[in-house]
């Protein structure tokens, strides 16, 4: 068994599962091949790189993530009123959850919360936001990451 810690420049092969308050789970990979990252790759949020930093392969934790630490507060300047014409291709439904071209050229995630016959509100917040989470772990190895 490794001696190593997770800690920067660690690469961590590790067991997740993430849960709302009511113990929802929104992600997991206990039914799937476990996650393997590099401490600080930018695959977690900091948020929840930082509980995990010490662990070793072998341990198992749970860790509470506030919003501040997790994918930030909702943000009600983030839900906009787009045109009812916007949607000419596609029927809007409540829930559904659609693709939009950002400024910047990139795509940004949106879900459509309200619909009338004029307009259509979408929130791009992102959909964990303001929600407090659960964060299970097993760590199964930690190793330094092959740099190239």
């Amino acid at each position: 068994m490794s001696e190593y810690r997770i800690d920067e420049g660690m690469e961590v092969t590790l067991h997740f599962t993430l849960k709302l308050e009511d113990g929802t789970v929104v992600d997991s990979t206990r039914d799937k091949e476990p996650a393997t990252f590099q401490v600080g790759d930018g695959n977690l949020p900091p948020g929840f790189e930082r509980p995990l930093e010490g662990m070793t392969g072998g341990e198992s934790g749970s860790f509470e993530i506030t919003p501040e630490h997790g994918f930030g507060q909702h943000n009600p300047q983030n839900v906009q009123m787009l045109s009812r014409d916007d949607f000419a291709e596609i029927e809007p439904e409540i829930g559904t959850v659609m693709s939009f071209a950002d400024p910047a050229g990139g795509e940004l995630p949106g879900v459509i919360v309200a619909i009338n016959e004029r307009q259509v509100e979408v929130d791009f917040n992102h959909p964990l936001a303001g929600r407090t989470l659960t964060f299970e772990v097993e760590v199964l190895d930690v190793k330094p990451a092959h740099t190239h």
